[in-house]
């Protein structure tokens, strides 16, 4: 049986492997040597080879000095984005400080031209926090941990603090669903201020849903305040929405107030629809007929009044005295009235 060929390369491979290795060895086990000797001497030998050598491998320390760096200035990245975070937290808390002092300057300035406001006392909240998104670009929703155990109810108001959210669609036990703004299936009445356009804010899945049905669009401009109008009993009115925006197409569209990318904790509305007025009532007025003076004629009257009481002289011309009696003048018995019911 032939023996493999072996050429010549292959026969000095292995020693020459051998002698590297064993020489390697020798220089690591003389450094350890020299390092653990303990000898002035041999100490000013170490900081003599140190001053020697470590020059030289400058070039040897540039990655380790470029990932040092690198791990610095990450640090410093996530310093600076902590404080970002906790800037826009702080400009989320002003953004909302400004919205409710907006809304209690102009509710301020009603009052001011008001006596004996009832507010309802039956608006209340509850906050919940979401627990999940829908997850889907068809269907703009989120999931709170509030049910009917917490009192929800179907078509009730949900905010993030600094505006309109969306309505609860949806109520389980334990969790309630509420349909976005965004949704495609959102229609909800609002009213623009100053101008006081009532409109329909329609949801189309994107982050500025487009206003529709506008009465008057020459006197709604971008960066005028959206409100909830009321119409219909879904909503409260007075509920922060947004500001118009005007997109490339010169729609008029309203840039929402509540934060959508941080949704993490809604305040549910407890809105109780109104007391309906089912008695049509009664009205009481005077017989059109015998209707009374107007201020200014009472004359009048009184002279053919006196005229058509002289009977001292019977005259038969006192029959057409009182014929000429205008008939605007107030009746004799001021106790005859008609009640109408509407």
């Amino acid at each position: 049986m032939a023996k493999p060929t072996r050429t010549r390369n292959e026969d000095y491979v292995g020693p020459v492997r051998r002698i590297l290795i064993g020489l390697t060895l020798f220089v690591l086990f003389a450094l350890f040597l020299l390092w653990r000797i303990d000898s002035p001497r041999v100490e000013r030998f170490r900081a003599d080879l140190v001053d020697k050598v470590v020059p030289s491998f400058e070039w040897a320390l540039v990655p380790v000095t470029k990932v040092s760096d690198m791990a610095e200035e990450f640090q410093s990245y996530s310093r600076i984005y902590e404080q970002n975070q906790e800037l826009r937290r702080e400009l989320q808390q002003l953004k909302a400080w400004k919205e409710a002092a907006l809304q209690l300057e102009q509710e301020n300035a009603k009052l001011r031209d008001l006596n004996n406001v009832r507010l309802d006392a039956r608006l209340s909240y509850v906050t919940g926090v979401v627990l999940a998104d829908s997850g889907s670009p068809f269907r703009q929703s989120v999931l709170i941990n509030l049910g009917a155990r917490d009192g929800l109810v179907d078509g009730w108001a949900a905010m993030d603090g600094l505006g309109l959210v969306g309505r609860i669609s949806g109520v389980g036990e334990r969790t309630a669903r509420v349909i976005l703004l965004t949704d495609s299936n959102s229609r909800i009445p609002v009213t623009v201020q100053p101008s006081g356009q009532t409109a329909i804010l329609s949801g189309d899945n994107s982050s500025a849903p487009p206003l529709d049905f506008i009465e008057n669009r020459d006197l709604v401009r971008p960066g005028d305040r959206v409100m909830s109008s009321g119409d219909g009993g879904v909503f409260p009115a007075g509920l922060l929405v947004g500001e118009i925006v005007q997109d490339r197409d010169r729609r008029l569209r309203v840039r929402l107030s509540a934060d959508y990318e941080r949704l993490q904790f809604l305040r549910v509305l407890r809105s109780h629809p109104g007391e309906a007025v089912m008695d049509d009532g009664a009205l009481l007025v005077m017989n059109p007929v015998l209707a009374p003076v107007s201020e200014g004629d009472t004359s009048r009257c009184s002279d053919t009044e006196a005229s058509g009481t002289d009977t001292s002289e019977p005259d038969t011309s006192q029959t057409d005295t009182i014929s000429d009696r205008p008939e605007d003048c107030p009746p004799d018995d001021p106790e005859q009235t008609v009640e109408v019911t509407q």
